[in-house]
């Protein structure tokens, strides 16, 4: 069976057109001239901001003029990760999916149903001659993975409505009224590059096969970080061996656990054989600790040619050291909600750049703001002990819930009413635009929610085939009763 024949075929035949356009984070030309073309087809009014913020607004269905103002909002960027060994350019080639049972997948890249099925659904209604609704306004922002530039771009008045239904959550049956905050925490070490004395063994080794997943939703699960186990090898390694270290790297976005790192070092080399026998014994107890959430570590050494630098040895230990110890995964379980993160750190990336730069970034979370800027001034600190410059960023505010929302109420008496069961309340520890739509529309009454997801932000993306429809129905019976 095809994509666009899946149930509700109106959502799955548009998330197959949104799949065919290319829409990496900060590259979002094609899906926005896609969204304008939408637009003039179904002779709808379309706006286009100077952030890239697509409107389309849609007349009440008639009988419902008097209704409030509804906005359906997702983000249309996409996360792009892939698999090492999968050649495929996010810039131009569409998304490859597959049926997997009761699951969508794509073919070893990220799905993009985060937040591509948003769009979808927003989409479907407005295509719609029959569905029933009051006055519509759907909000399509740019950017929401790097940055949430489209939310900070947006200008008080450029849309209208009183409520807004935010599309991009990740669980079916749950219904969300908070988020975290967050910011960036970005530490810069500067090396002297050295030149490796003769009789060395160079090799790279390598951390791959991890989980991955959001830096919010998957915290708390117990993932390794990739970044961390290669780091903690190394620095064995270097308190053990003249070692020298030339090159590393790991990770790539700020909101996804890293999945793979890699280094490539040099040691006497009489002692090739002594670290083969190290990763060995190292992997072995890795795969002990992580056997439940990661049964598919591998740990890869390979001989390589020398290359003509290394980084200085006290640069090195620095790096190490202060990687080892910077925080990552939760600080701080909320007092609040239970089974909530309140507090947490990701160490996302390192990177060798031009000027012989080394660049850990790193993003933290938490829903309540001088805890954010505790963790953020830990890894501050850590990281300038180390003897590197750090750079903190301003951040975006979290959501405070309101359990006395008016349009709560309408969502849980409308999936009461159409599945027997009441919907779970909850707070999530992921970064969603709401925060930023309250800055700019104070009085607006927000939700969000959405089909179930799995493995977001890496190539294990799928999507739950059943729980859209069931998403569909609670959306499309809301609408008719706010």
């Amino acid at each position: 069976m095809e994509m666009k024949n899946l149930k509700p075929t109106e959502v799955f035949s548009f998330f197959d057109e949104i799949c065919q356009v290319p829409r990496p984070s900060k590259k979002e030309e094609k899906i926005i001239a896609y969204l304008r073309e939408f637009g003039e087809k179904y002779g709808l009014e379309t706006l286009v901001d100077e952030a890239g913020n697509v409107l389309i607004k849609k007349p009440a269905t008639k009988g419902m003029e008097g209704h409030k103002t509804v906005v359906l909002q997702a983000h249309i960027d996409m996360v792009c990760e892939k698999n090492k060994d999968v050649e495929h350019n996010f810039d131009t080639d569409p998304i490859e999916t597959y049926i997997d049972g009761e699951w969508l997948r794509a073919r070893g890249t990220t799905l993009g149903a985060d937040n591509g099925i948003g769009m979808a659904a927003a989409l479907a209604v407005l295509a719609s001659d029959s569905i029933q609704h009051g006055p519509l306004e759907c909000l399509f922002t740019v950017d929401e993975e790097t940055g949430l530039t489209g939310a900070f771009a947006l200008q008080s008045g450029f849309m209208n409505g009183d409520v807004l239904l935010n599309l991009d959550s990740e669980d079916e049956g749950e219904i969300f009224i908070g988020c975290a905050g967050g910011c960036r925490t970005n530490a810069t070490f500067t090396y002297q590059p050295v030149v490796v004395p003769e009789g060395y063994f160079y090799f790279t080794v390598e951390v791959n096969g991890l989980t991955g997943g959001h830096s919010g939703d998957d915290i708390n699960k117990g993932f390794a970080n990739a970044n961390k186990v290669l780091n903690r090898f190394l620095l064995q390694a270097f308190n053990k061996y003249d070692l020298y270290l030339c090159e590393i790297s790991g990770g790539n976005l700020h909101n996804a656990i890293p999945r793979e790192a890699r280094a490539l070092c040099a040691l006497p080399s009489k002692n090739k054989e002594d670290i083969r026998i190290d990763l060995n014994v190292f992997a072995a107890e890795v795969e002990a600790e992580y056997s439940v959430t990661e049964p598919n570590v591998r740990f890869v050494l390979q001989s390589t040619d020398p290359v003509s630098m290394a980084i200085d040895k006290d640069t090195t230990l620095r790096l190490l050291r202060a990687v080892h110890a910077a925080a990552n995964g939760v600080f701080m379980m909320s007092q609040d909600m239970p089974d909530l993160v309140e507090t947490s750190s990701n160490l996302a990336s390192i990177k060798m750049m031009e000027n012989n730069q080394i660049v850990i970034g790193s993003s933290q979370r938490s829903s309540t703001l001088s805890s954010r800027r505790d963790m953020a001034e830990t890894i501050q600190a850590v990281f300038e002990l180390a003897g590197a410059m750090v750079d903190v960023g301003d951040g975006y505010p979290g959501w405070k819930p309101n359990p006395n929302s008016p349009l709560l109420a309408v969502a849980i008496d409308s999936y009461k009413q159409l599945f027997g069961v009441e919907p779970k309340v909850k707070a999530i520890h992921a970064g969603l635009e709401c925060g930023l739509f309250l800055e700019k529309y104070p009085s607006l009454d927000m939700i969000s929610f959405g089909p179930t997801l799995r493995g977001v932000h890496s190539p294990d993306e799928r999507m739950h085939i059943p729980s859209v429809e069931r998403w569909w129905m609670h959306l499309l019976d809301m609408l008719k009763n706010i």
